[in-house]
């Protein structure tokens, strides 16, 4: 049987650390076209403070010029109650997505909270969910290790990971952030991960250099991974982890390797190439 794989495209990681502003048609416009692609997943926007990332103070309008289909889902990022308040009151998005941090002090950095403050975010945002017929998505950030110092290893990944899924979260997304991971860690971290947790849905979100995209992408499927997020031309960063930004994995790199998997994806690779000329506009 051929194996199903998850395309997670995410627009709203690649735009966030823009710092001119995007004009909300044209971002819509585009995701619009990502729409047509056939993509599992749009990470489209999200539901946070203006003032920590002006760049999608505009989510709910963008939102609100999207053409929706059967096929592709809609992901929101939220890291706060508030945030979780806002989105489930849109029918439209199957996908609330929270960044979890192993590393304390990016997780004060990324959501002005501690640790244990987030779990007692998740705790909110799975009941939210439950009652509001959403999805909990939970990235596991600094997962592959961080810049700042913080106590790191397999075992600390595996503790957090049991700790959240015993709370209820079905779909654990490993994130680099700063583009840290490696092949072997990777196929150190994803195969404990999946031989674990087998019920649960386990995908990954690195930051890569493009030299180093592909040795990556291979490693977490021959690990096991059948969930990836990735952006158009590797677009994209963390503005929260580091002034640096490491862009995404590269959409295109991750076609191209499953193509030559024999993989088919199911694309409509003419709104591809649309989304492809597209992009020369919104990230100029």
């Amino acid at each position: 049987m051929e194996k199903k794989i998850k395309l997670v495209e995410c627009p709203r990681d690649a735009m966030q650390g823009i710092h001119h502003f995007i004009d909300t048609k044209l971002k819509a416009q585009y995701i619009n076209l990502l729409l047509d692609v056939g993509f599992d997943t749009i990470d489209f926007g999200s539901f946070v403070s203006a003032k920590a990332i002006p760049q999608l103070k505009d989510t709910k309008e963008v939102l609100s010029m999207l053409h929706l289909n059967d096929r592709t889902k809609l992901l929101a990022i939220v890291a706060n109650l508030r945030g979780v308040e806002e989105a489930i009151l849109h029918p439209e998005i199957s996908y609330l997505g929270f960044p979890f941090s192993i590393s304390e002090t990016f997780q004060q950095r990324n959501t002005n909270s501690s640790i244990s403050q987030s779990l007692g975010t998740i705790e909110q945002l799975l009941e939210h969910c439950d009652r509001s017929n959403k999805t909990a998505v939970v990235y596991l950030s600094m997962g592959f290790g961080n810049p700042y110092g913080d106590a790191w290893n397999v075992d600390i990944v595996t503790e957090h990971a049991a700790q959240l899924i015993s709370k209820g979260v079905k779909i654990l997304s490993l994130a680099d952030t700063t583009g840290v991971s490696s092949p072997e860690k990777i196929k150190e971290i994803v195969p404990v991960l999946m031989s674990r947790f087998p019920a649960v849905e386990i995908g990954i979100h690195l930051h890569s250099t493009p030299d180093t995209r592909r040795e990556k992408i291979e490693a977490a499927y021959q690990s096991g991974c059948l969930r990836f997020d990735s952006a158009l031309k590797g677009f994209g960063g963390c503005p929260m982890a580091s002034d640096d930004l490491t862009g995404n994995l590269a959409t295109e790199d991750l076609i191209q390797y499953f193509e030559e998997q024999h993989i088919d994806l199911h694309l409509n690779k003419d709104k591809w190439q649309e989304a492809m000329a597209l992009s020369a506009s919104v990230f100029m």
